[in-house]
């Protein structure tokens, strides 16, 4: 037995070797689906957008005991007409302060005035009388502010794709490294996608949370990928010239799949954990961000070994059969 043949069955020995390529119609058409099917939510359930990003109006209050926000939505809507949002939370100035806030956006452009916010504190005192109501501040959010903060959340997102096609193609330009850069940052769409999806199904709003969560699995994501990346360059040089770019994907794959799946099981399992005591706490900004977390791991599992890879090599195979 030749010295290459030997390196080829040690190789391959090592590891059950998975056709990840063979199923790949079936990983695009149920990536395909779920695009679809969010594109679908958008207009059928509509995207709650926050007023961080379309303008409108916070105003907060401090309280004691217990509040119903059902019941404040309903007592604040009553007095200014127009879709209100209702916050509950504590602040600390010294000592813990329980509060909530109304997020609302006036029609016509109308501005919260002091008027209107003395009217609408006597509306929720009249309403809870023992809850002690007090008005701590308002603020106005500019819709022209919030469409800026949102295009420079947005630049920083291309800014941050941009840059890993350029250092994958500088990393990885044995195996193609442009190409392999591209189909990355496609999978790392598909995965921000399913995230902004999230937000949809669960008409969590679209705000800071949504940004941050973006931004975290833009760098998570891609580093599986990034890995498995760096195996297939590995056996290309360890393999015959001759071995055919699937097999050579498949190999990758099965060693890399074991690591890829219990980093990500850790992960998720700590975002769980955050998931079950801001459930228990009723802390819902940390839901609004947890949850999607958690549904962009698991995306980026799938789609660093199912996705990115199989996208590339399709690509490349289709390459060589037309040279």
């Amino acid at each position: 037995m030749s010295k290459q043949n030997t390196n080829i069955k040690n190789i391959t020995e090592q590891v059950r070797v998975r056709d990840f390529y063979g199923h790949r119609r079936i990983f695009f058409i149920f990536s395909a689906l779920m695009m679809v099917g969010i594109l679908a939510l958008c207009f059928i359930r509509g995207v709650n957008i926050s007023i961080e990003f379309k303008g409108g109006t916070l105003s907060t209050y401090s309280y004691d005991g217990s509040v119903s926000e059902s019941d404040l939505t309903k007592t604040a809507h009553d007095y200014l007409n127009t879709l209100v949002k209702v916050t509950t939370g504590e602040t600390y100035t010294g000592e813990t302060q329980k509060t909530f806030t109304l997020s609302f956006n006036l029609e016509n452009g109308k501005a919260f005035s002091g008027e209107m916010q003395q009217e609408m504190l006597a509306k929720l005192q009249e309403a809870y009388p023992d809850a002690k109501i007090e008005a701590l501040e308002s603020n106005d959010v500019a819709p022209t502010s919030g469409k800026t903060f949102l295009m420079k959340c947005m630049v920083a997102a291309v800014f941050a794709a941009v840059v890993l096609i350029l250092y994958i193609a500088w990393r990885f330009k044995r195996i193609s490294g442009w190409s392999a850069g591209i189909f990355a940052v496609v999978a790392l769409l598909h995965d921000l996608a399913v995230v902004f999806g999230t937000f949809v199904v669960l008409g969590f709003e679209i705000d800071t949370n949504f940004m941050a969560v973006i931004l975290t699995i833009l760098g998570y994501s891609v580093n599986d990928t990034i890995v498995i990346y760096d195996r297939i360059r590995e056996n290309q040089g360890l393999l015959p010239k001759d071995t055919k770019l699937p097999d050579l994907v498949n190999l990758s794959l099965s060693q890399t799949m074991r690591r890829t799946v219990r980093t990500s099981i850790t992960t998720i399992t700590a975002m769980l954990i955050v998931t079950i005591l801001a459930t228990v706490n009723h802390v819902d900004s940390i839901l609004r961000f947890s949850i999607p977390m958690t549904v962009g791991m698991i995306s980026g599992c799938y789609s660093s070994l199912c996705l990115a890879p199989m996208l590339w090599t399709a690509w490349k195979t289709r390459r060589a059969k037309k040279d």
